[in-house]
């Protein structure tokens, strides 16, 4: 959870200069208004919560998310919550308007370095024009169902992307067919957005390219730790390159 807040603070003032990047007692609202959906969050902060709080907070979240112009995200990590309410969360986020959209699982591990990736297949291109930017945002609508036009909304023009971030592409000749991205955040390398054209999956590409962002970050940062938050499509991936399952979580909308 606190990785996210601080990967995801950087992403939105990356969209937006003047995003919504509050710290409210017992969430944390990380909101560009882009149209890229997964750069409009909140997140619930608080260890513990009972069914009670949980329900207040969810109710928060939600008011707060109505008053967006564009859609997104309540990111909630299920361990942080006490057991009670996890049994009672269904119900509390049916109250509070809200809408189980994905499942996810945070993941972490002590992994680094790792050696440096080959595939028969691929080459392997950092991110560092507007072109390949593109195609990294192309891959992201791609591999999680947005439209085009929403994807370039969260990564055109970026200076950050194309510096700061460790951002790859996988290649079959010109053709990009995979990305991943990791970030230095509060001590660890953090693993996002990685996708692969649904047109190219299930060949090793999307684990290649991880691993590739992974070595490239580590070298470059020297860190030995990693973070990311798992899709149900990349959760039996990620074990394979050294990270543990640690939380479940779940991803909701406003119902309409």
């Amino acid at each position: 959870m606190e990785q996210l807040a601080v990967v995801w603070r950087a992403m939105a003032l990356d969209r937006d200069p003047d995003a919504d990047v509050r710290d409210l007692p017992g969430l944390a609202v990380r909101w560009a208004d882009s149209r890229f959906a997964f750069w409009n969050c909140v997140t619930l902060t608080e260890a513990g919560a009972g069914a009670e709080l949980l329900a207040r907070r969810l109710a928060e979240a939600a008011e707060i998310m109505r008053a967006k112009r564009r859609p997104g995200f309540l990111w909630l990590f299920e361990d942080l919550l006490a057991e009670e309410a996890r049994g009672a969360l269904a119900v509390a986020a049916e109250r509070a308007g809200l809408r189980y959209a994905f499942p996810g699982t945070a993941m972490a591990g002590d992994l680094l370095p790792i050696p440096d990736p080959s595939h028969p297949e691929l080459t392997f291109a950092r991110v560092t024009t507007a072109a390949q930017l593109e195609s990294y945002a192309d891959l992201n609508s791609r591999g999680y169902g947005f439209p085009l036009e929403d994807g370039r909304d969260g990564l055109a023009g970026s200076a950050l992307w194309t510096s700061g971030v460790h951002a790859y592409l996988a290649l079959r000749g010109d053709l990009p067919v995979a990305c991943a991205a990791t970030v230095e955040a509060a001590g660890r390398l953090f693993v996002l957005l990685v996708a692969t054209d649904p047109r190219w999956q299930r060949r090793g590409y999307g684990e290649a390219v991880t691993r590739k962002a992974l070595y490239e970050g580590a070298r470059a940062t020297g860190l030995t730790r990693a973070t990311l938050h798992a899709t149900a499509a990349g959760a039996p991936v990620y074990p394979r390159i050294g990270f543990v399952p640690h939380s479940p979580m779940g991803f909701y909308g406003l119902r309409e």
